[in-house]
């Protein structure tokens, strides 16, 4: 069973989980670009964190291309 009908259901369209996924790109760069200015006892915690942030981008993706299906 495909993700894409549930979702459809509730509302959700593909072009809101495409901008999702690009604003997870985006909020990625910006915490990547912010951990190079803590200092260095911080700065690890801070690069995993935008590392995470940027693993949201191909799930988000995937599941706006399987609501397309739909649409």
């Amino acid at each position: 069973m495909s993700l894409g009908r549930p979702l459809r259901r509730v509302g959700f369209r593909s072009i809101q989980l495409h901008a999702a996924s690009m604003g997870s790109v985006a909020l990625c760069v910006g915490l990547w670009l912010r951990a190079k200015t803590v200092d260095q006892d911080e700065r690890g915690n801070a690069e995993r964190r935008a590392l995470f942030v940027g693993l949201w981008a191909p799930t988000l993706w995937s599941m706006g291309d399987s609501i397309h299906e739909y649409e």
